[in-house]
């Protein structure tokens, strides 16, 4: 105020405090005022409490999509809307359980292939994101799929997602019951089956469902050769210790070759599945492979795995060019890059590589040498034994045919690919197959 105010108030007996101090309107302003000052400070307080008491009381567990134990959450999650819906409980479980029942679901699609060639497909609906609240071993836990809109996951460009399980802190050993049985579960549906891998970025993924193991006499190679192969692999998955006694790395690397249609890739399929391994196809010429990234996909191959470079003579062979634009690849891992990856000194220990090739001539000795091959085992076209084999397999009520047919082929260069494709076309009659045998060597004569 101006002193002139102040002193025409002095004059009159008045003061600006006692002006305030009577006025009804800025006393009730100031009541206010603390009461939300009050107010604001119990709110937080309250939000602090709340906080610390959940923090002391519940107890989560964050899943990211990245983990591998994602998907086998999410299909355990699918089990248990199964096994809430087809138990019979009394009414007031019942009413409890469509009040927690998920309102937001996603579905999952699998396909079966049966024995007779024909494929089933199966949906499993699972929580979709949100929040759901479900009741396992007589403990409530909470579940929140959340799905990142603005964020992705480079390596294969699909919304980054998290689950997040909820507990009781005192309930907290819940969750390795609930890795446990999700892991079991995920195991059981690979039992007796070859699960194939495919990298994407950096990483190791699942190619479709698991395929139905391949028995390994299927497969029909010249005298002794899939027994030599068995009992090589078999006596370098025992003996670990011994190369690591004698400062060996501890990695054996195979070759196959010959034309094609020979049964290079079917043997190793079978194989895996007589060990019991699963298999990692690697592709040299992907997008996006640099010397880095080939180098760790081998570090981190799953165990229990055969590691498979397809092809090998098309990403690298002595006659390349680099200077030709034509021959110039979407992949930038050189040959040093995988000669280092093969057997350098950060390549990874314990892992079987196997590599196949139409024309090994064509490669360049380094790869070969032994240290990253130490097997090779050529695969040509079918032979008398193996025509006979195949024929006693397909035409089982008619053997004294085999030698029959056996000998036409005397002269021809047949593969067993091909062997197998005129044996499935006359499967009903093993004369029609011997009759029209001039079938297998039309396309020669052309």
């Amino acid at each position: 105020m101006s002193p002139d105010i102040i002193n025409s108030l002095a004059s009159n007996g008045l003061s600006p405090s006692g002006i305030f101090s009577g006025n009804p309107y800025f006393s009730a302003g100031f009541g206010l005022i603390g009461v939300g000052a009050v107010l604001a400070v119990l709110r937080q307080g309250s939000r602090k409490a709340a906080a610390f008491t959940r923090r002391q009381l519940l107890v989560t567990l964050e899943i990211p999509s990245k983990d591998k134990s994602y998907q086998w959450i999410l299909a355990w999650l699918s089990d248990q809307q199964k096994l809430k819906s087809s138990s019979k409980k009394r009414i007031f479980s019942k009413i409890i359980q469509n009040a927690t029942k998920p309102r937001h679901l996603a579905v999952q699609t699998t396909f079966k292939q049966h024995d007779n060639g024909s494929v089933a497909a199966n949906f499993s609906f699972v929580p979709g994101p949100g929040k759901h609240l479900f009741n396992f071993n007589n403990r409530w836990i909470q579940v929140d799929r959340v799905r990142e809109t603005k964020m992705l996951d480079l390596t294969n460009g699909a919304p980054w997602e998290t689950i997040t399980l909820t507990t009781l802190n005192k309930d907290r050993d819940i969750f390795n019951t609930i890795l446990y049985n999700a892991q079991k579960k995920a195991i059981e549906q690979q039992k007796g089956k070859t699960v194939i891998y495919t990298s994407v970025g950096p990483e190791w993924r699942p190619f479709g469902p698991p395929r139905k193991k391949r028995v390994l006499s299927s497969v029909v190679l010249d005298n002794n050769i899939s027994e030599d192969i068995l009992s090589d692999v078999k006596d370098f998955i025992k003996n670990g210790k011994w190369y690591e006694e004698r400062g060996i790395p501890y990695r054996r690397g195979y070759m196959l070759y010959g034309p094609p249609g020979t049964g290079k890739t079917s043997f190793i399929q079978a194989l895996a599945g007589e060990l019991g391994y699963n298999i990692c196809i690697l592709n040299l010429g992907e997008r996006g492979h640099t010397d880095d990234r080939l180098n760790h996909l081998l570090t981190v191959a799953p165990e229990r795995s055969i590691v498979l470079l397809e092809d090998i003579d098309a990403a690298f062979n002595k006659h390349r060019d680099r200077s030709d634009p034509n021959s110039v690849h979407l992949s930038m891992v050189t040959f040093s890059g995988l000669l280092n990856a093969l057997d350098g000194v950060s390549s990874a220990e314990e892992r079987i590589t196997f590599m196949t090739t139409n024309h090994i001539d064509r490669l360049d000795s380094a790869l070969i040498r032994p240290g990253r091959v130490d097997y090779k085992v050529y695969l040509g076209n079918a032979t008398k034994f193996q025509t006979a084999t195949m024929f006693n397999r397909f035409y089982p009520e008619s053997p004294s045919l085999a030698a029959e047919f056996a000998e036409k082929t005397e002269g021809h260069q047949i593969s067993p690919a091909q062997l197998q494709g005129h044996f499935v076309r006359f499967k009903t009659s093993a004369e029609m197959a011997i009759e029209n045998f001039n079938l297998l060597t039309a396309k020669q004569d052309i």
